[in-house]
């Protein structure tokens, strides 16, 4: 798929594409988002940031359909899919790349890239093929043939992004893409989720890392136990209220 068939797959009027409206989620007992409410327009990276267990990687859960919220909704495209089982979320065209990396570690790169059913709904030629990953990932063309359990860290998201692109999702969430790499590699992530944006993907961002968030991102929630706390650019932020939600300067 060339880079134009991609936009144009991928973007829009760039209205509202994605709107979580005053959701509470909760594990069991614990209430963990608490009336949170986003919003992401098509064609434009939102990342949502804040200290470890607030919130984050629980609103890409009930996004998905996977930790289901108890009262609010969610809304994709014009449609409620706040019930939804996730592999109807996953038809509908958003795809998670979760934290945990989860790929088959005794299938080969290739065969990993083989695996995902893409929607049926996408015209051929817009559809990623396997060839438009190894193009985005020349990595993994070098290892193709590899199982993925000889994949360094760095190797296995690629992997796991290039898997999820497979699905040809119009909204792609990202929970921590640079967690526990290296510092070159997390510079090579940053570039690949530029290089997706510029496709025209609409993206949602997790990161700890701010340096990554602000590089990628087009706008920022800062959410703080369950709740969104502030929303637009960090720069905009003072160093004192910056230290206070984020533990950075």
């Amino acid at each position: 798929m060339s880079s134009a068939d991609a936009k144009s797959h991928a973007t829009g009027t760039g209205g509202a594409y994605l709107t979580v409206d005053s959701i509470d989620t909760y594990y069991g007992d614990s209430h963990i988002l608490h009336n949170l409410s986003i919003e992401v327009h098509e064609g434009e990276v939102v990342s949502l940031l804040g200290r470890n267990g607030v919130g984050k990687t629980t609103t890409l859960r009930s996004i998905m359909g996977l930790t289901k919220p108890r009262s609010g909704a969610v809304t994709f495209k014009g449609t409620d899919i706040t019930r939804n089982d996730p592999n109807d979320t996953l038809r509908m065209g958003i795809a998670l790349v979760p934290e945990s990396r989860v790929i088959f570690p005794n299938l080969t790169v290739r065969e990993n890239l083989a695996v995902p059913v893409q929607r049926s709904n996408v015209p051929p030629e817009k559809q990623f093929s396997v060839d438009d990953i190894y193009e985005m990932f020349p990595r993994l063309d070098e290892r193709r043939a590899q199982l993925g359990s000889s994949l360094s860290g760095g190797e296995q998201q690629m992997l796991t992004i290039g898997r999820s692109l497979m699905t040809n999702p119009d909204l792609l969430m990202l929970d921590e893409p640079s967690e526990g790499l290296a510092p070159q590699i997390v510079a090579d992530v940053r570039d690949i989720i530029e290089r997706i944006s510029d496709l025209g993907m609409t993206i949602i961002l997790v990161e700890q890392n701010v340096k990554v968030a602000q590089a990628c991102a087009d706008r920022h929630y800062i959410l703080e136990k369950g709740a969104v706390q502030y929303e637009g650019r960090i720069e905009d932020l003072s160093d004192e209220r910056k230290n206070e939600l984020l533990g950075v300067r």
